[in-house]
């Protein structure tokens, strides 16, 4: 079994962020199988701007894949869906 992480990181509930986590759940639940499990983990960089400058984000909404290697980004609402599955390097069948 392959588990991907992924961090969407936002500032604030805004619309964008809001349409940003909408369509990495909906796309989690579309790409996962038995054999591959996408984690989402979302973070506001409000609430801990730490985690912002370690992970050098300077855009908002953007999702980062932290596992497996290697890491990849992808700024915007995610709407997407193609894109964001190429810069993911989430391979679907």
């Amino acid at each position: 079994m392959t588990t991907h992480l992924l961090r969407l990181y936002i500032a604030g509930r805004t619309p964008a962020a809001n349409r940003a986590l909408e369509n990495l759940e909906r796309l989690a639940v579309e790409v996962a199988t038995p054999d591959l499990v996408i984690q989402v983990e979302v973070i506001d960089i409000l609430q801990r701007p730490q985690l912002a400058e370690d992970e050098r984000i300077l855009a908002t909404p953007v999702v980062i894949k932290k596992l497996p290697l290697p890491m990849r980004r992808v700024v915007g609402d995610l709407s997407e869906r193609e894109k964001v599955l190429v810069g993911l390097d989430l391979r679907v069948d």
